[in-house]
């Protein structure tokens, strides 16, 4: 089940996400091709962002080597459960001190 309004733009989640975290809105995006999947990126790597679907542990290890502060996904856009379930693990081996989270 998707927990997002159909009619909601990646952007819209970003949005969402840099109020949430309470990230200055002034800061500078740049949005990045990175393995075929959009991935924002603000502040350079303040905050990293990737809503696409199809999200794979490759992506995951790219972004993690790129040591954000932190990092947010959509949780129903991994490939698979094994996916979701490794994000964690690593980035606490590549970017423990970035903070993982999903929306």
């Amino acid at each position: 089940v998707d927990n997002i309004r159909p009619d909601r733009t990646p952007e819209d989640l970003l949005f969402q996400v840099l109020v949430d975290w309470g990230v200055d809105l002034t800061l500078p995006i740049r949005r990045e091709a990175v393995l075929g999947k959009s991935v924002f990126f603000v502040d350079e790597n303040a905050l990293v962002a990737c809503f696409d679907a199809g999200v794979t542990e490759e992506l995951v290890k790219e972004l993690a080597s790129r040591e954000p502060l932190r990092v947010v996904f959509r949780d129903n856009g991994f490939v698979s459960d094994a996916v979701k379930i490794n994000v964690e693990q690593v980035f606490r081996q590549l970017s423990p001190s970035t903070d993982v989270r999903s929306i």
